[in-house]
């Protein structure tokens, strides 16, 4: 089992209460003579060893906080580092940054290791404002209010209140008026909390623009461009990805939609588009939490012992949890520890295949903190979402290998594989359409959300196959953005999902051909970290970082004839 490493710089027993225990480590830093490039990494060192101490309180502050949305005491423990302990950091930050950059001992730093990691620090000198540190932390008072919202929403079905994570496996029911019920049970109550949602992301909109300005840029999408880093593609790029994307995905998409609709035997509605076409019942590939991290851990062994390690590490030291309850925030994640190196996996399982699809997901993502947990450096670890979600997607593809642990049953089995891989055919517009819609949000800053909603159904259109009826209901349509919680928590992360989406169906198609080769590259590139660019960390990985049309059709292709073969 990991335990926390020992620590050098800072003591080991340290708790932060007051900006006033930390403050003289930050002092140390500031103020510390360097004298040599010996001197200079000693003091990276201790750099970064604060840091991820720092990352991990915040990162135990949001965990419990989503666990539970219904504890002021976590909300507050939360708001506490938010509001008083990163406003007294940013302009640290900031001078220790210009300090490293200053050094004459910084040159002599190697190439090869510190390259991306001062690429970095050099971008976030240049985009620093001190006008923006409270708007920083008022941007996190208000998005974590989603959460408050969306995650105490419950709804009341066949006499028991559901959460709408667990109302939403009744779309699978092979009763179509029983689907039609919950679907409008979950929009109803969605829809009752629209006016607060737009109210909330108005507030966002408005105040990350403020923070593009101060930064000196003219709107905040290229503000966020600079602030993730994002060296290796362009606005233009993602451009480019959103029309591969509607010209090689969505013809694709209304095939499989024509196909279902012709096997329902009537047009498609909104809550036909989960249900089995041959009316089976849907799938329980598992009955509880711990059944759930039981098979999760057999699956991971079918395909590396390690991967089952990592699992099961985490198991031991209780940094998982995964079912699905009232009053916890929604969605999943799995969150990087960066002092004890094992991180924590946050779901809403309720028994259905996409839940563990989620569960191998953030499984990748955990997998990928153990294989960077050695690299010298906190920020080292801290990759960018590219390379984050090209370990998460990577390992659901991979984790066929070990499915059969979830669905004995050969029907099953295909059956789970088939939804799987329509699921990544059709989410792909998705994502183009929700990249596209920040786009025009952070560029037409004084929009209205009249227009918002407005622009929204255009998309929908413009993503969409015309084969589902919204007729009566285009309401719940025009607002279904709101959905999607990375608008309002983590603006611009979500091509992320596309670009590596592609490189996971790369990655698979190695394994095909190659399992022992396709496996080590894979563990290769994750263990870099960012120690280098994308394009080098996908190449390790035996893949291309490459988002173009052809590439694009290319590897659909293939998709297709896997989904022909399942």
């Amino acid at each position: 089992m990991l335990t926390i490493v020992h620590r050098n710089f800072l003591p080991d027993q340290l708790k932060v209460n007051t900006w006033n225990v930390i403050q003289p480590y930050f002092d140390d830093l500031s103020n510390r003579a360097i004298n040599s490039v010996k001197e200079l990494e000693k003091w990276l060192k201790d750099r970064s060893e604060l840091e991820a101490f720092l990352s991990e309180d915040l990162a135990w502050r949001y965990v419990k906080m989503t666990c539970n949305t219904l504890s002021k005491d976590l909300e507050d423990a939360y708001l506490f580092f938010v509001n008083e302990i990163e406003p007294q950091i940013a302009p640290y930050t900031d001078s220790l940054n210009k300090k490293l950059i200053d050094s004459p001992f910084c040159k002599e730093l190697h190439a090869d290791t510190y390259f991306v990691y001062l690429r970095g620090i050099k971008k976030e000198i240049e985009i620093f404002n001190e006008k923006n540190i409270p708007i920083f932390a008022q941007i996190a008072t208000a998005s974590q209010k989603y959460g408050n919202i969306v995650g105490g929403l419950t709804v009341e079905f066949e006499g028991k209140e559901l959460t709408l994570q667990q109302a939403s496996n009744y779309l699978k029911h092979t009763d179509r008026s029983v689907r039609e019920k919950v679907f409008h049970l979950i929009q109803e109550k969605r829809w009752a909390h629209t006016q607060a949602l737009d109210e909330l992301f108005d507030q966002l909109t408005r105040l990350r623009h403020q923070v593009a300005i101060n930064a000196g840029f003219e709107n905040y999408r290229d503000y966020k461009f600079a602030e993730l880093g994002r060296f290796d593609y362009t606005p233009e790029d993602c451009f480019s990805f959103h029309d591969a994307i509607k010209n090689e995905i969505v013809p694709l998409v209304k095939k499989l939609n024509q196909e279902r609709a012709k096997k329902l035997g009537h047009a498609l509605k909104p809550w036909d588009l989960e249900v089995d076409t041959q009316q089976r019942s849907a799938l329980e590939p598992f009955t509880s939490g711990a059944d759930l991290l039981d098979k999760t851990i057999q699956c991971f062994k079918k395909i590396d012992d390690y991967f089952a390690w990592c699992i099961a590490t985490m198991d031991e030291m209780n940094r998982l949890d995964l079912e699905s309850r009232k009053g916890k925030a929604p969605g999943g994640y799995n969150y990087p520890m960066a002092e004890t190196h094992v991180p924590f996996i946050f779901m809403n399982a309720a028994s259905s295949t996409r839940d563990v699809e989620t569960m191998v997901h953030e499984g990748g993502h955990a997998v990928h903190s153990f294989l960077s947990k050695d690299l010298s450096l906190a920020a080292f670890k801290n990759c960018p979402s590219e390379v984050a979600e090209l370990a998460s997607m990577s390992m659901e593809l991979l984790s066929y290998e070990g499915m059969d642990v979830f669905y004995p049953e050969p029907e099953a089995y295909v059956r789970a594989k088939e939804e799987h891989l329509e699921g990544i055919i059709k989410i792909l517009p998705w994502i183009a359409c929700i990249d596209k819609f920040q786009h025009w949000i952070y560029t037409h800053p004084t929009h209205t959300a009249a227009e918002r909603n407005l622009y929204w159904a255009q998309l929908s259109d413009e993503f969409g196959t015309g084969e589902v009826d919204w007729t009566g209901i285009e309401h719940y349509r025009n607002t279904s953005w709101q959905k999607q919680l990375h608008l309002f928590e983590v603006p611009f992360y979500y091509i992320e999902y596309g670009i590596a989406q592609l490189g996971a169906i790369a990655v698979w198609r190695n394994f095909q051909e190659d399992k022992t080769k396709a496996i080590e590259q894979y563990k290769k590139a994750l263990s870099l970290g960012y120690t280098k660019p994308i394009k080098e960390i996908y190449k390790e990985a035996g893949i291309a970082f490459n988002f173009e049309s052809s590439y694009i059709k290319e590897l659909v292709s293939f998709l297709e004839k896997q989904l022909h073969k399942a």
